[in-house]
């Protein structure tokens, strides 16, 4: 009896539509097997706002000006009774409704990470000292409004240096993703 082996074919990406959301640049990562497809992705669709949020995360020079934990910020229509996490109340969105209603009207509006990553330096240590804590938490809650709520969700997680948390990625693949970026140095 012999035995055939099967070889797997390279199945293409899927594609996201012109200028995606970075949640969604995110999911499409953490669905990758091998940190070779993740940098893949991560490579398709680079833009400033995704490689700021990454060099956020994972450099240990790139502190937080913004105090560790969760962020007092809710959306009108996010609040519940309950007054849960961002989260939760995005799961169970998800759960009823989806978000591609959601998603077609934020995604219409001006702010997004990637419009909003030229601000980031105002929430890291060194980045701006004029500004006081109370300042930098207003803007910081400010811009957090303004997101589509999973990309606020990113940012909440980014600032405590927890993306990996909530997506597969992980240092390496990005490293491997973008050799040109430089660790360290940056407090």
């Amino acid at each position: 009896m012999t035995t055939t082996k099967t070889k797997k074919t390279n199945k293409p990406l899927p594609e996201l539509q012109p200028n995606p959301f970075q949640f969604e640049i995110l999911e499409l990562v953490s669905a990758q097997r091998t940190v070779a497809k993740k940098a893949e992705v991560l490579q398709k669709y680079r833009n400033e706002g995704l490689t700021a949020i990454l060099i956020w995360n994972f450099d240990d020079t790139a502190l937080s000006a913004l105090p560790e934990g969760e962020v007092p910020y809710s959306r009108v229509e996010e609040q519940s009774a309950t007054n849960e996490s961002l989260s939760s109340s995005l799961e169970k969105l998800n759960k009823v409704q989806g978000l591609s209603k959601m998603d077609e009207v934020v995604r219409k509006r001006a702010t997004s990470i990637r419009k909003e990553w030229q601000n980031f330096y105002n929430y890291l240590q060194g980045g701006n000292p004029g500004l006081t804590n109370l300042r930098r938490e207003t803007m910081f809650i400010q811009m957090l409004e303004g997101l589509h709520p999973k990309e606020a969700e990113i940012m909440i997680l980014v600032k405590d240096k927890r993306l990996q948390e909530k997506y597969k990625i992980t240092q390496s693949a990005v490293a491997e993703a973008y050799p040109d970026i430089q660790w360290g140095g940056r407090s």
